[in-house]
């Protein structure tokens, strides 16, 4: 039975590259939290998780956009724990993005890159933003009700942590058919991990699909289905 108790979303905007929006993003992305029934907490930066203040430390999803910025070693570790102990993750698009793949990605950001799953490595070859063909592939909680669809995004690629993934959308590169992975769920002890690559501006936060995968995606880590 799927629970419908109230819980509490903070949209977790946070980071300093220029090309993506993150003051169009609190409010757009709060929308869609609050769409999906939660009471939504709007908030900026990475620095609070570490004797949070009690706006924080009540969460019980994160939806998260982060384009690069600072998350301290400490504070990732802070925010590994709130995971671990029954947590939940929704991060979006830029949200993958650790500084250098060499050194950083495997020193500074290693917590992180072990509670997401992945580091961004490039936009892949030929043009930066494009038409995407989204593909779903797996029948879960998260992908119900939402077939194939195309828009208009940036294209991310990534390498995986490891292999405790599961896959539930992907797209095929134009240049060579290449299967690329937009959207994958995780565990981390009791707690939920979701990354959709999905996500760079407007155009995107209002798809209809997209929304749905974020509503039922928060849904999903807070252990509501």
């Amino acid at each position: 039975m799927t629970d419908t108790t109230p819980q509490r979303a903070m949209v977790l905007v946070a980071g300093d590259d220029v090309d993506h929006d993150l003051l169009q993003a609190a409010p757009a992305l709060s929308r869609i939290a609050s769409d999906a029934g939660f009471i939504t907490t709007p908030a900026a930066g990475m620095q609070r998780f570490v004797d949070p203040f009690e706006s924080t430390a009540n969460q019980d999803v994160f939806l998260l956009y982060k384009a690069g910025g600072e998350f301290t070693p400490a504070q990732q570790e802070a925010f590994a724990e709130r995971i671990r102990n029954g947590g939940g993750v929704v991060a979006l698009h830029c949200s993958n993005v650790m500084g250098s793949v060499e050194p950083d990605a495997a020193n500074s950001f290693a917590t992180w890159f072990g509670v997401l799953g992945n580091h961004y490595l490039s936009h892949g070859p030929g043009y930066h933003k494009g038409m995407q063909r989204i593909e779903v592939v797996a029948q879960h909680p998260i992908t119900e009700g939402v077939s194939d669809f195309e828009l208009y995004d940036e294209f991310y690629e990534f390498e995986f942590a490891d292999g405790d993934h599961e896959i539930l959308a992907q797209r095929r590169r134009d240049q060579d058919g290449e299967i690329i992975p937009v959207l994958y769920t995780r565990e981390l002890g009791a707690g939920r991990v979701v990354y959709l690559a999905l996500g760079h501006d407007m155009r995107v936060w209002g798809d209809p699909s997209f929304q749905r995968l974020v509503r039922q995606a928060l849904n999903w880590v807070a252990h509501r289905s």
